[in-house]
């Protein structure tokens, strides 16, 4: 019970990680303060008050990233933030309005909060996407690490809007930090899979639903950094109370083309209806690296990428998105 008598705030608890990491906060006897879009609304706060040990407690409040001061009272008196609150979508309309800002705005919203009663940590939601986005070239050989950034010009010009938003609102967390002199710790995972609090997938968790749930048809050229929503949400646990802990922390536990998960999905799940053929023509997208050794600092020992998928398709079938 190491968090015993600690105070705690998450930002945008209601997420698919941010769920995570409140249940295990409250696991370890921490008190928590969770911020929300809308407290009246139960598909974003029915999963927390649930939990195990929320009634005594986990404290919910209303905020929103894009108001200045709506964070002063969640953070106040917090030993640590976990700023997880960011939008994902990979086909916005208005990607400055949507993403960008959101993003942006929020986490320097955020940070300005810390700043008026400094926490001793902040440990930040990043992601693979402010990481790999260069324009550099992806082989076997290539170890991408904690020292890779992605390129903002590389990200606008290719249209990468999520991956744009993320790497800004990585950047500019880390110089506001510096100026204001808060520890902060950023974590940045590949694609989170696993079993899902919330009543609906997240966006990561969507494209393997997608995949299982589209009659068989095509499935992309394309790799995917697998990493389990439990491991990061420990990941984020571990980054405040290891006080060593500093910098970024990749967390990709298995890289792998979509077709290798395909390919353990239909072993699991012999009645599954999943698609068999690439989408195209072209040789498979090559599989790189990504360094786990700060990711082992943290104590992470990675869930094998079979039992993430197992318990992911369990999740659809316990909350009535497939039957099989």
């Amino acid at each position: 019970m190491s968090g015993a008598e600690k105070l705690v705030c998450v930002t945008g608890a209601s997420g698919y990680i941010a769920s995570w990491l409140v249940k295990l906060l409250l696991q370890r006897g921490y008190a928590v303060k969770a911020s929300v879009r809308d407290l009246n609304d139960p598909k974003k706060t029915q999963h927390l008050v649930s939990l195990d040990g929320a009634k005594e407690r986990l404290h919910l409040f209303e905020a929103n990233l894009l108001e200045e001061g709506s964070f002063d009272s969640a953070v106040y008196g917090c030993e640590c933030v976990f700023h997880t609150a960011s939008p994902v979508t990979f086909t916005p309309t208005d990607p400055q309005a949507e993403l960008i800002d959101p993003a942006l705005k929020g986490t320097l919203n955020v940070l300005r909060s810390c700043a008026k009663a400094p926490p001793k940590k902040v440990v930040f939601t990043s992601s693979m996407a402010s990481v790999l986005f260069n324009g550099k070239r992806l082989t076997p050989d290539t170890i991408v690490d904690e020292t890779w950034f992605s390129d903002p010009d590389f990200c606008e010009k290719s249209k990468l809007w999520y991956m744009l938003s993320k790497t800004l609102a990585e950047d500019a967390a880390w110089k506001f930090a510096k100026e204001n002199g808060i520890d902060l710790v950023t974590i940045n995972p590949g694609l989170v899979i696993g079993p899902f609090l919330q009543p609906t997938p997240s966006m990561s968790v969507e494209i393997i639903l997608n995949l299982i749930n589209g009659g068989g048809q095509t499935f992309p050229n394309t790799v995917y950094r697998y990493v389990d929503v439990r491991d990061v949400a420990l990941a984020h646990i571990q980054a405040f109370e290891a006080a060593s802990a500093c910098g970024r922390y990749c967390l990709v536990g298995r890289l792998a083309h979509i077709s290798e998960a395909l390919n353990i999905l239909r072993e699991l799940y012999p009645a599954l209806s999943v698609p068999e053929k690439c989408e195209d023509d072209k040789p498979p997208m090559q599989v790189y690296q990504v360094s786990k050794e700060r990711a082992k600092t943290l104590g992470i020992n990675f869930t094998p990428l079979e039992v993430s998928l197992r318990d992911t398709v369990e999740s659809f079938k316990e909350k009535g998105f497939i039957k099989i």
